[in-house]
């Protein structure tokens, strides 16, 4: 990939594209469509690789090599020919794919890519990727904290490349060798060993680097929070801790340490790494001593009011459905190490989290920090000892919270916590909960169980992401219902949406109508593990509001009801995500799948905000249908597209210029009638234009100041530019059309593209103007806003300019929506001059209604569609 690198930076060095009126508009519609191409062959790609993270494809390092290579090819392709469609319009997108290209470069030649300093990360730059590196725990804090948008300590990781470089530093590799191997031959003890080994550690010095890592992270810490000293918890992290062995209170954790005593701590901890119980444990467990490394946690210390202890499940009894909670005032270290009694709550996994049953002990004491540092114990006030730790908002929030990490991490979850004394609630570490061999049990006849519920339906649609998900159905009609949407739930929509990732962290599951494996939602699934189906084709029709379901994406089948015995066949799966080709693919795919680009039209949707592949072709797809629009304009007057006049009943005096199988060959080579017109999206939109009672020819009246409003009213610069104004004339292909019509004194430009790829449909909407008042006209617009709105477009209104978008629908759903427009356009022409009252908009959005649902049935280029 190095090589491509420097070919593609040539490459681009001597690019020299023409301007746009040597080129014809035909080669340049050409120039779109292999963006589409491209487009959907970096998609089908990046759902290949992401589909191997669901575990049920045996795939190797040689396979992550070919498809990142060839990613690399297609995004380069992709660039090039948007600079083609836009002549240095985009030129950044070279030097973000490049840097993007040498990031997966260095990690597919076995070089982990740490954005800051190797030997210290902050908290906001790891992933779970980086868990080689800094540890599970730490991978697992950090991920609650970005992926998640859970509140944790602000803190760093030492890494386990820093402990690596302390040993080489201070040359005592071989010596711990030497020692270890004389232990595993029996020659000398385990503790004998295990004091030999602590002391080259604590005698040891720390590297300049790490020193000076150390400095700027503090410093970094200081800026963010306005406080110069800071006290800290150094917890242990070491490579396989919190995974399948969990290695709980096996290595040394210090709290309440001032900052001057962090790099004494580091030692500390890394010393406790060769701990007699450690060294024993790791043999039990079969763990090489070659394999051992260790990465710090330093988190700042939480002034904690009441601490404790979650489990998602209980383990003693998971089958209960309840949560665990243990709690008590003050720091919560004394609850894990057995040393106080602590509150226990058994708390209901279902919303709204009822307590079943508790357990109020008396508190005497609790654990707290000094302001010297360091902690102590401290007897508790009288009245609070019997007093519950858990009010029952605070037991709500905190099932809520753990509820949402077990759902991402896809196993039940044992999570440390505390609440601060303002009221503030972090999460300090969660790792799996061993419960396998208490659910087996459960699970052993599952065929027998699942039979026992009712199937709404199987076998349809496309699985985007395996697991199995049980919840409420919520019904997602528009971006409003976004903000209401409960965690837990399971989100059903007739389509696909990249805005979706703004409940990724809150929904159990995803189900659609419409959609495709291979957009952009389903990448986002992917990223956030959701089991998710798409392409139903049934989903909002069958599925109710507030309906309990369970989901399995693995079998591709939709229960009622609330399977808990298939939820916990989920947690009895193997961890295929240990092996080094998992972890491979799982960090290189960083680089290609995440979507930090949703919305085309928000500020920040540019070029310097891609971070990945997925960003630059969105981006590059959002483009060159904007490009195509303006090309459109500019390119009307074409030697090689000479127009011909539409033989129509209607008054348009529309001229349509082919180019390339638009319509039909005659040998009138200066008009066409609509049956000649070849363009699936034109005649459906002249179909639903002729619609009958679509178009009225009745003359309207206009009073005098209506008149005078539409000669007198002025646009704004982006209001009167040719993809506003347009003029009667249309350009088609086989799959495209273009269409601007001024009828009268209203503007109307449509821009769409029907083809047998979902992911390249699309269909865009503008309308504005008219002959009366202002009030009259934002009548018509509300109007029109309602009946996009009503039939899945994507709205947006600024008083009579109306822009309505849809995409990613089949063919056959796709010309349906032509039809419509073509429907509205003929409805609307002179309807502002008929809406005198807002009442109005009711009563004709019912005639509009009454009018298509009479039509239902229309034929188009020889087919009848309904």
């Amino acid at each position: 990939m190095g090589k491509f690198l420097d070919w593609a930076k040539n490459t681009f060095n001597r690019i020299r594209w023409k301007p746009h009126e040597d080129v014809s508009f035909a080669s340049l519609f050409h120039t779109f469509q292999r963006i589409l191409g491209l487009n959907n062959r970096i998609l089908e790609i990046m759902s290949d690789m992401g589909t191997k993270l669901g575990g049920d494809y045996v795939f190797d390092r040689q396979y992550i090599i070919s498809s990142c290579r060839q990613m690399a090819v297609l995004v380069y392709e992709l660039i090039y020919n948007l600079n083609t469609l836009a002549p240095k319009k985009y030129l950044k997108l070279d030097d973000i794919y490049r840097d993007i290209a040498r990031d997966i470069q260095e990690e597919l030649a076995g070089r982990l890519v740490i954005p800051q300093a190797d030997d210290v990360m902050s908290y906001d730059i790891i992933t779970r990727d980086f868990s080689d590196v800094v540890g599970r725990k730490n991978a697992n804090i950090a991920e609650i904290k970005n992926r998640l948008s859970v509140a944790v300590p602000e803190g760093f990781a030492i890494t386990t490349r820093a402990f690596k470089s302390f040993f080489d530093y201070n040359g005592i590799q071989s010596k711990v060798d030497e020692t270890l191997n004389a232990w595993e031959n029996e020659t000398i003890t385990c503790n004998q060993a295990s004091q030999k080994i602590q002391g080259l550690i604590s005698s040891g010095s720390m590297t300049p680097q790490l020193n000076k890592a150390v400095e700027r992270e503090l410093k970094h810490l200081q800026d963010l929070t306005g406080t110069r000293d800071h006290f800290f918890a150094v917890r242990s992290s070491a490579m396989g801790e919190d995974g399948e062995h969990s290695f709980a209170g096996q290595y040394l954790s210090l709290l309440n340490q001032p900052q001057q005593n962090l790099l004494k701590c580091y030692k500390d901890v890394l010393a406790s790494t060769y701990s007699p119980s450690v060294m024993e444990y790791r043999r039990q467990k079969d763990f090489s001593e070659h394999e051992v490394a260790m990465a710090v946690a330093c988190q700042y210390m939480i002034d904690a009011k009441v601490s404790g202890v979650l489990y998602t499940l209980d383990p003693m009894n998971p089958t209960r459905e309840e949560m665990v909670i243990s709690s008590t005032w003050g720091l919560g270290a004394p609850i894990v190490s057995g040393k106080v009694n602590a509150d226990r709550f058994m708390v209901s996994r279902e919303s709204p989290y009822n307590i079943k049953s508790l357990d109020i002990v008396r508190k005497t004491e609790r654990f707290v920090a000094k302001e010297c540092g360091g902690c102590e114990f401290r007897p508790v006030n009288e009245e609070m000892q019997m007093q519950m730790s858990l009010t029952d908002h605070r037991i709500r929030e905190l099932a809520e919270v753990c509820l949402m990490i077990e759902r991402y991490f896809k196993c039940p979850q044992d999570i440390e916590w505390s609440i601060d004394q303002e009221g503030r609630l972090y999460i300090l570490q969660a790792r799996p909960l061993n419960i396998k061999a208490d659910v087996a049990p459960v699970v052993c006849d599952i065929s027998s169980i699942t039979e026992q519920y009712p199937v709404l339906f199987s076998g349809k649609g496309v699985i985007v992401q395996n697991g199995i998900a049980s919840g409420k159905v919520f019904v997602v009609g528009n971006d409003g219902d976004l903000d209401k949407f409960p965690n837990g739930g399971i989100l059903v929509a007739k389509e696909t949406s990249p805005r979706f990732a703004k409940i990724a962290r809150k929904a159990s599951g995803i189900i659609t109508d419409v959609g495709s494996p291979t957009g952009h939602m389903a990448t986002i699934s992917r990223e956030f593990r959701i089991p998710t189906i798409v392409k139903t084709g049934i989903a909002t029709k069958i599925l109710r509001p507030g309906q309990e379901i369970t989901i399995d994406a693995a079998e591709n089948v939709i229960y009622e009801g609330k399977i808990k015995e298939l939820c916990y066949y989920g947690f009895m799966e193997d961890n295929f995500e240990e092996s080094y080709e998992y972890r491979l693919l799982r960090r290189v795919l960083k680089k290609i799948t995440p979507l930090n680009l949703l919305d085309p039209h928000d500020k920040d949707f540019v070029p310097l905000a891609c971070k990945t592949y997925h960003d630059i072709t969105r981006f590059v797809h959002e483009k060159a249908v904007e490009e195509l629009i303006n090309l459109n304009y500019h390119h009307r007057s074409d030697a090689e597209t000479a127009g011909k006049k539409l033989k129509s009943d209607l008054p348009l005096d529309l001229i349509i210029m082919d180019i390339g199988g638009g319509m039909k060959e005659t040998v009138d080579h200066s008009t066409i009638s609509q049956d000649q017109i070849l363009s699936l999206p034109m005649s459906a939109f002249l179909t639903g234009l002729n619609t009958p009672g679509a178009w009225s020819r009745e003359p309207m009246s206009v009073d005098f100041g209506s008149f005078m409003s539409s000669l007198t009213r002025t646009f704004s610069t982006h209001q009167v530019s040719p993809i506003n104004v347009g003029q009667n004339l249309a350009v088609i292909s086989a799959e495209y059309a273009n269409l601007s019509l001024r009828l009268g004194y209203h503007f109307n430009m449509i821009d769409a593209y029907i083809g047998d790829k979902i992911n390249d449909n699309y269909a865009f909407f503008r309308f504005l103007g008219g002959v009366t008042d202002p009030i009259r006209r934002s009548r018509r617009a509300k109007f029109i806003n309602e009946v996009l709105i009503q039939n899945d477009f994507n709205v947006e209104i600024r008083g009579d300019l109306v822009v309505g978008r849809i995409k990613k629908l089949s063919p056959q759903l796709m010309e349906r929506k032509m039809l419509l427009l073509g429907q509205l356009v003929a409805f609307t022409r002179q309807l502002d001059v008929q809406m005198s009252s807002d009442q109005q908009i009711l009563k004709f959005l019912s005639k509009f209604e009454q009018l298509t649902r009479e039509n239902e049935t229309i034929t188009i280029l020889g087919r009848e569609t309904s």
